[in-house]
């Protein structure tokens, strides 16, 4: 599979995505070269020169007032790495990694780094040949920079820390050798360039949003199968309703449900005579509920896209303008905040589809189902525990959706006197994603239930072809067994769009659009 040329500055979600899903191979626009030799250039004259400049001839953080001599410059980077490998607890995975890896390279190649071409070259064969750096999960504030991560990253390249090639996990010296690799010596302020930068938590983050917009997706087909699982009412759904409100992404989701829906002889079968008057919350503000969770997510994506492009470390090279100038776009407060409010939406489509499988295995409320859709309740328990598992994770998930962005800690003797916590706020995302999947999985277990109940009468067509794929790789709960398999295979389906791909994207292109929606 060839590398994605990527254009720094200018790259898409979209792009990313699919670099993060299909393990892609990138490298960068050699229009880009030019400008990044410049400011490489610079940074060299600046070590070369009397004058101190913070990160190319002086010590770092608190030490930033020591003057480091020239012939120096290169042990003050290595060394600053090597201290900096301080990360701890479980590695991050290698397609999150391989992804922050490609980030680091955007944010180099926008020429205000002083990072030689050299250095991204290595970070691009890394990619190719599949030399993947191991990078301890736990270590960032979010600010100056995700420094222990981004270190551990930096070591491998220098031939130091450990990296994982073939399978195995090796020094990382060894796993460039074998890869035909050789490891880079640093040059002045290209370890700072390399470490100070919002990488690992942007990565983390961009993998948080991928998979809650594919969740976001995918409870659009469970909340309608729900919906008719327990005979609800379509006629919230109305377009004139949503229109009136305005909300863009309210908008969307009951159109999608709408054209999920079409055709539904079970819906049809109980327009008239119904003595309810409404149906719960959870059945008749889905749009409203899942809409306010798609726009937030948008908003998020807005940020990250903009960030995943943005030059992020600390001094900046400003060719133009012949100045090396310190600021601090190494913090990483806008990502924090994206990672919150997904974090948000993750959350809200937990609870409100937990609310719906509670609905559809409690015989007061889901119009006639059996309790908790067993064959032969009493002998059998049906899916009693499965529902008891989403409320437990619906709990959790809502706990982990607390705000990180407004927990700051000073660091490194008050220098660093507020962080932005970006890293563990994204670190979280992927926990609270998969809860959430299994959250929709075992609604859709339910769900394809409670519409085989109804039988004779039959779904909509789109969902019937739902029902087969899940009746594909398991059965109808005919008496009771071993459930855990079957949970887990449903929040495969879940997570892998499957259910999405089978209603048509024609009912999710608006949904699906939203990472270019700028």
């Amino acid at each position: 599979m060839s590398a994605l040329t990527l254009t720094p500055g200018s790259v898409t979600l979209a792009d990313l995505e699919r670099i993060y899903r299909e393990e892609r191979a990138v490298r960068i626009d050699r229009a880009a070269q030019p400008a990044i030799d410049r400011a490489a250039e610079r940074v060299a004259e600046a070590a070369r020169g009397s004058e101190a400049v913070y990160g190319v001839n002086t010590g770092f953080g608190k030490l930033a007032s020591v003057k480091i001599a020239a012939d120096d410059t290169a042990t003050l980077q290595r060394n600053l790495i090597l201290s900096h490998c301080c990360g701890v607890g479980e590695p991050l995975d290698r397609t999150t990694t391989r992804l922050m890896m490609v980030l680091k390279l955007l944010s180099l190649g926008r020429g205000a780094s002083g990072v030689r071409f050299e250095v991204l070259k290595l970070i691009e064969d890394c990619l190719e040949k599949g030399v993947t750096p191991v990078v301890p999960s736990k270590g960032s504030v979010g600010a100056s920079g995700d420094l222990a991560p981004l270190a551990h990253m930096t070591a491998a390249l220098i031939g130091e820390g450990e990296a994982e090639f073939e399978g195995q996990r090796l020094p990382g010296g060894e796993a460039l050798s074998r890869a035909g690799l050789t490891p880079v010596v640093l040059g002045p302020k290209e370890g700072l360039g390399l470490i100070n930068g919002t990488q690992f938590s942007t990565a983390c983050a961009l993998v948080g949003l991928f998979d809650a917009w594919r969740l976001a997706e995918a409870t659009l087909v469970t909340a309608s199968l729900s919906t008719d699982a327990i005979m609800g009412s379509t006629a919230p759904l109305l377009p004139e309703i949503h229109e009136l409100r305005g909300h863009r992404g309210q908008i969307e989701v009951a159109s999608a449900m709408r054209g999920i829906m079409e055709g539904s002889e079970i819906r049809e079968s109980h327009r008239e005579g119904d003595t309810r008057v409404q149906d719960p919350y959870c059945i008749r503000c889905q749009p409203q509920v899942a809409g306010a969770c798609v726009d937030l997510l948008r908003m998020a994506a807005t940020t990250l896209e903009i960030e995943a492009n943005a030059a992020t470390d600390n001094p900046l090279v400003l060719v133009e303008a012949d100045r090396i100038v310190s600021g601090g776009n190494f913090h990483a407060e806008p990502v924090a905040f994206a990672a919150d409010q997904i974090a948000l939406a993750i959350a809200e489509l937990g609870a409100i589809a937990q609310r719906r499988i509670a609905l559809m295995v409690d015989p007061a409320l889901s119009f006639d189902l059996p309790p908790f859709l067993a064959k032969d309740p009493g002998l059998n328990s049906g899916m009693m525990i499965a529902e008891v598992t989403t409320a437990a994770l619906m709990s959790e998930n809502k706990h982990l959706a607390n705000p990180c962005s407004t927990d700051s800690t000073p660091t490194s003797a008050n220098q660093e006197d507020h962080v932005s916590m970006a890293a563990h706020g994204a670190r979280r995302l992927i926990r609270m994603t998969a809860n959430l999947a299994h959250i929709l999985g075992v609604e859709l277990l339910c769900a394809v239930e409670g519409i085989e109940h109804r039988s004779p009468l039959k779904t909509s067509p789109l969902l019937q072809l739902v029902a087969a794929r899940l009746r594909d790789v398991i059965p109808p709960l005919a008496k009771d067994r071993y459930l855990a398999p079957d949970l887990e295979t449903a929040a495969d389906l879940v997570r892998s769009r499957a259910l999405v791909s089978i209603v048509s994207d024609d009912h999710m292109i608006k949904l699906g659009a939203a990472y270019a929606a700028r």
